[in-house]
């Protein structure tokens, strides 16, 4: 509104109202603006209240659902890890070059000779 619009109704009021009864009137038009005020804050309030039960409730679904599909992922956790069968493990030098110079047992018998192509 502008100033010239504000004017005008004010002068309306006044010649309606009269002078005597148009500051107690204004005091209960306030008084009516800051309880509409305070209501449409309580709800706004109540609104993002309920707004936030919300979200925390399909938070808490969410991580339930989660719960059940991956149980064996809370275990995994609490397992402790070792290598599976015939996985090699890195270990330092040492154990490289001890592993070179005794090869395991398998690898210790002679290579069958392959048939040559000449034999024939």
């Amino acid at each position: 509104m502008s100033m010239g619009e504000m004017i005008l109704i004010f002068l309306l009021a006044l010649v309606v109202v009269g002078p005597k009864k148009l500051p107690e009137l204004a005091r209960q038009l306030g008084k009516y603006m800051a309880e509409f005020k305070r209501a449409s804050n309580e709800f706004k309030r109540q609104l993002e209240d309920e707004m936030l039960n919300i979200e925390l409730e399909e938070r808490a679904k969410k991580a339930q659902e989660a719960q059940k599909v991956l149980p064996a992922e809370s275990n995994l956790a609490q397992a402790p890890l070792t290598p599976g069968q015939g996985i090699v493990s890195r270990g330092s030098s040492e154990d490289i070059s001890a592993a070179v110079e005794s090869p395991p047992p398998e690898q210790t018998a002679e290579p069958k000779p392959l048939p040559s192509a000449n034999a024939g």
